[in-house]
């Protein structure tokens, strides 16, 4: 019996791609080329699943275009990158990785807030410029992390993993703001975290952490308004995704002080960044990196791996998107 087709659309790990091949006929893309709609098209001609990364898109007109197309495994947690009505509408299963990043990247939020209120990258600037010959006073002071009110917009995982750095590493009070409270047990593991409506969570904060997916409803979340209820020594860090912070209202906002600074990882049109980002001092920028580990990035492909093989073996796949299609998706 021949093995399923399997296109891998970015370049991986050999143990992955190793694993991959015991079970499915791959052709993979070592040159980590970032193809366009229609190579992409093109590649999955034939192919009975995807491996893909946040670089593709998976849409109605690329189904359309795939019949044969039978699962799309992203070995992201994050999917706004795919059409999951127009996958579910297909009959196309879809998994994705949620979990096995959760504590890396609550890690790289936490660096990335303590970076921006200690101005950290505005130090190493001005250090590696040559300017610094005295000590005074107030040289690139910024504003404590311990003891001060932390606020999260998106109390899910992650989230949940920020609020705990804070509360038992650094004694800070936790307010936030998501769709539905979290249950008393689990605030109350939490520090006593307060569930606020958004507007008093932008007024209390002293540092606002960005954690929500990105949606049509939390496009531009952060914007103008949002940013002006802030407080002048606020810090915003958004490790959630791209489109849900105006990047240019927040350039603005950091430019002229509005907000006192601000730590990013994702942002609109990456890995194009606002030109207005690049001209402030007040931001600690990364080229989304929040999972950025070995260990991590590694479970991730694997967790993607994991759900291609078990799928096509017949077993309903660890972390399906669309799982309402099993198992009528294995009679297709």
């Amino acid at each position: 019996m021949s093995k399923p087709k399997l296109l891998v659309a970015r370049r991986v790990f050999d143990e992955t791609l190793l694993a991959l091949r015991e079970h499915f006929e791959v052709e993979d893309n070592p040159a980590d080329t970032v193809w366009t709609p229609a190579e992409l098209v093109q590649r999955l001609q034939g192919k009975d699943a995807a491996f893909i990364t946040g670089s593709e898109r998976i849409d109605a007109a690329l189904l359309a275009a795939c019949p044969q197309l039978r699962m799309v495994a992203t070995m992201f947690v994050g999917y706004n990158n795919i059409d999951v009505p127009a996958c579910s509408a297909a009959g196309v299963l879809a998994s994705y990785s949620p979990e096995v990043l959760t504590e890396t990247t609550a890690d790289m939020g936490f660096m990335l807030m303590m970076a921006a209120a200690r101005r950290l990258s505005e130090s190493e600037h001005f250090l590696r410029s040559g300017r610094w010959d005295r000590w005074t006073i107030d040289l690139l002071a910024g504003f404590d992390v311990h003891g001060s009110t932390l606020g999260i917009l998106g109390m899910g995982r992650i989230g949940q993993a920020i609020a705990r750095r804070g509360v038992h590493g650094f004694g800070m009070k936790v307010v936030y703001h998501n769709r539905s409270r979290l249950d008393a047990a689990t605030e109350a593991e939490l520090g006593g975290a307060r569930w606020v409506e958004k507007e008093a969570l932008l007024r209390t904060c002293d540092h606002l952490m960005i954690v929500v997916p990105y949606s049509a409803q939390t496009h531009h979340a952060i914007g103008a308004a949002e940013l002006a209820l802030m407080k002048p020594t606020a810090t915003l860090t958004n490790i959630a995704r791209g489109g849900v912070v105006d990047d240019a209202a927040l350039a603005v906002a950091l430019k002229n002080r509005v907000i006192a600074a601000a730590g990013l990882d994702v942002y609109e049109g990456e890995p194009q960044v606002h030109p207005g980002l690049l001209e402030v001092p007040n931001v600690v920028l990364a080229p989304h990196i929040g999972s950025a580990t070995l260990a991590t990035r590694r479970a991730m492909a694997g967790l993607a791996a994991a759900n291609l093989v078990e799928a096509f073996a017949g077993r309903k796949p660890p972390t399906p998107i669309n799982g309402e299609l099993w198992p009528q998706w294995l009679s297709r």
